[in-house]
């Protein structure tokens, strides 16, 4: 390839992060091309709906609404997925693999679903795979576990990874409003969707858990594998004790390989107040590693939004353009050369936060530490500071107990007369 000839892009979405990677393509080109050693051009934009543009960067003359426009151009040598969501822009990735065209995407949603197929497609037809913004946004985090970190046997992997659920409860703590207030005003601003249940729920934080934690262990985990719980039934009484007690709830995505085999989870849990992620607040994400050779590192950034993620999507296609115009390959593809078997969470060990109404007379404190000591959990701390009527409420702080029997406590627990109410069970990741 000559130093003049272009590299030729087909552009996937003109959205949100489509429209940045215009802009960075656009604003930088002069850098851009020295640093590729050639121009980089977008050709063709595939958009579904035309009329819905708005305030369009682009030219309507590069607008196509046939994916075909683009994977028969021979021209286009890099296909860049920025639709979202599963279909069609699985089957469109696929195709262009096929085509022997390298794909850029930031879709966490397809790579935590099918990126054991998507790799494979790329090296049957020796192509680059490249997906940085799928994971964090701006923050480089996918190429540092497979490059910088290589050397290293990964032992855990711990992060905020969802700028919603972040903003929620850095707002509840802040400001000690309740959920439904947070969300609508999260909701106002733009952070939330209209139907926040991907973010509320840990879904979006465990397809990207799934991604890191294959990446980090080697060995194939799909968003399938990934325990899964929300913030919703977080109340402001919970954020208020774990203040008190010297902790923040975060949303947390951990996987952990402890070499019996991987558990990977995403639930709310209490951290210490002198954790590196408990300063990570409002939109902002980081992920905590803790690696062998390298000790403990955290990569901390803007996680989402138009132009931290088109950075790096930018970024992965700068690379795919500089192995093409000098003819070289520093593809990496799939990593996971492992088959590590999956730990239930049941079989994880963690302390707990529990609150519970109970009824305010003699005896109902050693009957449920009878009903804890029955199923072999020990508690470290119970404090009773206020009354809600006629009842009590109580707070315990296990010590470190396997999940399986602390669910067994708490469904003898929930049985119990004098236990009205088992209002939150909370984990305690320890540092």
């Amino acid at each position: 390839m000559t130093v003049n000839q272009p590299i030729y892009i087909g552009l996937l979405g003109a959205g949100t992060v489509g429209s940045g990677v215009i802009k960075i393509l656009t604003n930088n080109a002069g850098n851009i091309e020295k640093k590729v050693g050639a121009p980089v051009h977008i050709k063709k934009i595939l958009v579904r709906s035309p009329e819905k543009l708005r305030d369009a960067v682009f030219e309507e003359s590069l607008i196509v609404t046939n994916i075909d426009d683009i994977l028969n151009d021979d021209d286009i040598s890099i296909v860049v997925e920025v639709m979202g969501g599963e279909q069609p822009a699985k089957d469109y990735m696929m195709r262009a693999l096929k085509a022997g065209k390298h794909v850029v995407t930031a879709n966490k949603d397809v790579v935590a679903r099918y990126g054991r197929d998507l790799f494979a497609l790329a090296e049957q037809n020796q192509v680059d795979f490249l997906f940085e913004g799928s994971v964090g946004g701006g923050i480089p985090i996918i190429r540092p576990l497979k490059q910088c970190m290589a050397a290293n046997q990964i032992s855990e992997v711990m992060g905020i990874v969802n700028g919603t659920t972040n903003y929620m409860l850095t707002k509840m703590t802040r400001d000690r409003v309740d959920f439904a207030e947070v969300l609508a005003e999260a909701q106002a601003k733009g952070y939330a969707e209209a139907d926040p249940t991907a973010d509320v729920g840990g879904w979006d934080a465990a397809r990207k858990i799934a991604i890191l934690a294959s990446i980090a262990f080697g060995t194939r985990v799909s968003v399938d594998d990934v325990y899964v719980e929300g913030i919703t039934n977080i109340s402001l009484k919970d954020i208020e004790y774990a203040s008190e007690l010297g902790y923040v709830i975060k949303l947390l995505a951990i996987a952990k390989d402890d070499g019996n085999g991987i558990n990977v989870r995403v639930h709310p849990a209490f951290i210490a107040s002198t954790h590196p992620l408990a300063a990570v607040n409002d939109v902002f994400n980081a992920v905590f590693i803790k690696g062998d050779a390298v000790g403990e590192a955290m990569f901390y950034g803007r996680g989402a939004g138009q132009m931290p993620t088109a950075s790096a999507v930018t970024a992965d296609i700068i690379d795919v353009a500089r192995d093409i115009h000098h003819h070289i390959s520093s593809r990496i593809l799939c990593t996971c050369y492992d088959q590590k078997p999956l730990r239930s969470v049941d079989q994880t060990e963690s302390p707990f936060f529990i609150r519970l109404l109970v009824e305010d007379k003699p005896g109902v404190l050693a009957a449920i530490a009878g009903a804890f000591g029955a199923q072999q959990v020990s508690l470290n701390s119970v404090i009773q500071k206020r009354k809600v009527d006629s009842c009590a409420e109580l707070v315990l702080i296990t010590y470190k107990v396997s999940t399986a029997n602390l669910r067994l406590a708490i469904t003898s627990l929930s049985g119990m007369s004098v236990v009205r109410e088992v209002q939150s069970v909370i984990r305690v990741e320890e540092e």
